[in-house]
C-alpha cells in the first residue's frame, strides 16, 4: 500500500468541500458552539434562542455568517464576564436588536437571489420591463 500524497489529499478535500462546504468553517463554527456551551445558564438560553432565530431569519450563507456568530460569541462572553443583565444586552425589543445587528453583515447568496427573483416577479406582474434588462 502506498502512502497518500499531499496532492491527493488536497484534491480529495476539494471534492469533499464541494459537497459539504468548507471544513475550516465547520471547525470554526464548532468552536463557537463550544464557547457558547460554556456560558452561564441564562446567557446560554438567550444565545440558543438567538441562534435559532438567525437560522430561520438570518444571513446564514453569506460570506460574513461565521464572523457574525463569532461576534455574537464575543458579545455574550463579555456580557457574562461583566454580569450584564440579559435585558441590557437585548434591550426592550429583541427583534429590533437582532435585525439591527445583522445589518452589519452581508446578505446571504440565497437571500439575495430570492429577493431579486421576488422583485423581478412583481415587476413582471405589474407589466414593467424586467429590471435586470435595463
Amino acid at each position: 500500500m502506498t502512502p497518500e500524497s499531499p496532492e491527493d489529499k488536497s484534491r480529495y478535500r476539494r471534492y469533499l468541500e464541494l459537497l459539504t462546504g468548507s471544513l475550516d468553517d465547520k471547525k470554526r463554527y464548532r468552536q463557537v458552539k463550544a464557547r457558547m456551551g460554556r456560558l452561564p445558564g441564562d446567557y446560554r438560553i438567550a444565545y440558543d434562542a438567538l441562534e435559532r432565530y438567525l437560522m430561520f431569519f438570518g444571513r446564514a450563507d453569506g460570506p460574513g455568517w461565521l464572523e457574525m456568530y463569532e461576534d455574537l460569541a464575543d458579545l455574550f462572553e463579555q456580557s457574562a464576564a461583566n454580569a450584564t443583565p440579559i435585558r441590557d444586552v437585548f434591550g426592550d425589543d429583541p427583534i429590533e436588536f437582532v435585525e439591527t445587528f445583522i445589518q452589519n453583515y452581508p446578505v446571504g447568496r440565497w437571500m439575495a437571489r430570492e429577493r431579486d427573483r421576488f422583485t423581478d416577479a412583481v415587476a413582471r406582474a405589474a407589466g414593467e420591463q424586467d429590471r435586470r434588462a435595463s
